[in-house]
């Protein structure tokens, strides 16, 4: 064991522990000479990468908040971030600043990371790409120049993640830096959730764009052992990393265990295991057979947490909960407080199925960038809401059941449908449209758009897809688009989404 690497590990790179502390030094001194102070912000559009890690330890280093973009934006959504944030300096991989000429604000200094081969061999990127665009500076260049950060320690915010709003525009969850019992609680609380302690090795297979993923990897970086990075999630390549690097601790959405679970059996045969010791899931319910089928491939490692960017995680499942409460997310964590909530607003009791609302009292506050009043709407009395409904048991296990808004869940990632209803009400010959999201095997949920066209018009399938595809992310365009004539409307005239909905999960048996 003692062979082993320690540090962080991308594709066939691996850097030190010492190496990254070192480099993230170098870099807070660059961006404390570019004027970043406490409470800035820094964005960071990078695939998981070495590089993103020590950017977001630099901006710690400083007290700023890191504020990671979803890559899969697109220039008007990266444009928004940039502007919300209020961002000093944009770290971004070199290839994907060439469409951003336009998006990026007058005053941001913009740092190009080199794109390294593992995303190289992993995405399909065009060479004319990879150059140092006219607007950007050379992040490795700019970085001979500085020595480590020799400032004062000031409190270390958590990076500020943004989450869609049903409005259609991302909000800035900005968590005020932690006080020392705070902190001392935040890792009492991680180390039980996430499986992270001394030493532990480590897999993220998941995007540092997320927020659970990048709590998760930016923790085990610091924690003398090794962090494996993959550039994206193979499944074999996967069971090879835990195979080779002895892989203890891994944070995982139910997807991945559903694409392993396909691999013939000879090929999960062929890698040994037995280093798990910990394995965490959460962002998306998974099905029971499934949790059941890993259980028994890797022993009773699997655990399982639910909560939100806002909330954390306010329950905890064990293995053995798994099995013998099958569908449960646990029971409440140490430290939270639920609440279920009727309609008519009173707490319900055991068993009743009401909206979720959640506090920890040991967590540091937190507010919406910009938007103070986006905080206040989901408050109750310092309770908040992600909107989902559930109940808890006469045992003290809690059930997901149905989400109150609109939000879709498509393998981990949160989409929310008035982004793109927004867009595609834009589309010429539009009149009226519905996105929603129905079963889907391998993701556990799929977004489908029904589209309602103007008197006498007659709608493409492929142009409305097309059109979609050149204001949104990839991910945010419908998989299922279907044209409809006379839908169903509620009393008010809007339609009555839950109509076109709802026939699709009776069929599939469930309701999330």
């Amino acid at each position: 064991m003692s062979s082993l690497f320690h540090g962080i590990i991308s594709g066939k790179r691996r850097r030190s522990h010492d190496d990254v502390a070192e480099r993230a030094d170098r870099i807070a001194a660059g961006l404390h000479s570019l004027g970043v102070a406490p409470g800035d912000s820094v964005c960071m559009l990078m695939r998981n990468d070495i590089a993103f890690i020590e950017a977001a330890y630099a901006a710690m280093r400083l007290g700023a908040y890191g504020v990671p973009i979803n890559w899969h934006f697109k220039p008007e959504e990266i444009n928004y971030v940039l502007k919300d944030s209020g961002s000093r300096v944009l770290i971004a991989h070199a290839d994907m600043l060439h469409q951003l000429r336009e998006a990026i604000p007058q005053g941001v200094t913009v740092l190009a990371v080199p794109t390294p081969p593992e995303i190289l061999a992993n995405y399909k990127i065009d060479p004319d790409h990879l150059g140092l665009p006219d607007f950007a500076i050379d992040l490795e260049s700019w970085l001979k120049q500085f020595a480590r950060y020799d400032g004062p320690a000031v409190p270390q915010p958590q990076n500020m993640i943004y989450t869609s709003g049903t409005t259609g525009h991302p909000k800035g969850v900005r968590r005020h830096a932690p006080t020392p019992e705070q902190t001392a609680n935040a890792e009492r609380m991680r180390a039980l959730i996430y499986g992270l302690k001394p030493n532990a090795r480590a897999i993220l297979p998941g995007p540092l764009y997320h927020s659970a993923p990048n709590s998760f990897g930016l923790r085990a970086g610091r924690l003398g052992g090794v962090l494996a990075l993959m550039p994206r999630f193979d499944p074999e390549e996967f069971l090879h990393l835990i195979d080779s690097e002895k892989i203890d601790t891994i944070f995982m959405v139910p997807t991945m265990f559903i694409r392993l679970m396909k691999l013939p059996e000879e090929i999960r045969r062929k890698y040994d295991m037995s280093s798990l010791r910990h394995i965490i899931h959460a962002a998306a319910p998974c099905p029971a057979d499934v949790k059941r089928a890993m259980i028994d491939w890797w022993g009773p490692v699997i655990y399982e947490f639910y909560g939100s960017t806002e909330s954390g995680a306010v329950t905890f499942a064990t293995s053995e909960d798994a099995l013998k409460k099958p569908g449960t997310v646990g029971k409440i964590a140490p430290g939270a407080e639920l609440r279920f909530i009727g309609e008519d607003g009173r707490e319900l009791p055991p068993g009743q199925i009401g909206e979720i609302y959640s506090r920890i009292a040991g967590n540091p506050d937190f507010t919406y960038h910009n938007k103070p009043e986006k905080r206040t709407e989901i408050d109750r009395q310092g309770f908040i809401t992600s909107g989902d409904v559930g109940y808890i048991d006469e045992d003290g296990y809690v059930f997901i059941c149905d989400r109150k808004r609109d939000m879709v869940i498509s393998g981990g990632v949160n989409i929310y449908p008035a982004e793109i209803e927004a867009v595609l009400h834009a589309v010429p010959g539009v009149h009226d449209c519905a996105v929603f999201g129905i079963p889907d095997a391998e993701f556990g949920e799929a977004l489908m758009a029904v589209v309602e066209p103007q008197a006498g018009v007659t709608l493409d399938v492929a142009g409305i897809r097309s059109r979609l595809k050149t204001s949104l992310a990839d991910y945010k365009v419908p998989k299922h688009i279907e044209i409809g004539t006379n839908l169903p409307r509620e009393d008010s005239g809007k339609i009555f989404k839950r109509r076109l909905r709802d026939p699709y999960w009776e069929r599939a048996g469930r309701r999330i």
